[in-house]
């Protein structure tokens, strides 16, 4: 068994799909927006990032505007960070050292989603 994807929640298809596209740099590879959903490549996982109408169901909306617990690997999380505010990515803090070694920041997407950047410890 196999993680193969995971699925964010958003209002705005159109706002999430640049923000993810042109801000994070994730290729798109199914545009689907006709039937509310974008998904994109994120390395050997897909991320479907998907839309929820305004009068959806409470527990739909919940879905929205929440931490995801999805991390993005990078190479050096300061340089990253650094790239990314530049552009107007909101973050939660700086990025911080963790007690089992790496280093996360926090980002969130335009519907309030947080996800991390993520540096390993060296080995």
């Amino acid at each position: 068994m196999q993680l193969r994807t995971a699925r964010i929640f958003v209002r705005d298809l159109p706002g999430a799909s640049r923000f993810y596209e042109e801000l994070l740099g994730l290729p798109l590879t199914s545009p689907r927006s006709e039937e509310g959903f974008r998904v994109f490549d994120a390395g050997p996982m897909s991320l479907v990032v998907e839309h929820v109408d305004a009068d959806a169901p409470a527990e739909d909306q919940a879905l929205i505007g929440r931490f995801t617990g999805l991390s993005f690997d990078v190479a050096d999380v300061q340089s990253k960070y650094s790239e990314l505010a530049s552009l107007g990515v909101a973050f939660s803090g700086l990025p911080e050292q963790q007690a089992w070694g790496g280093i996360l920041a926090t980002l969130r997407d335009p519907a309030g989603n947080e996800l991390q950047l993520v540096q390993q410890p060296l080995r």
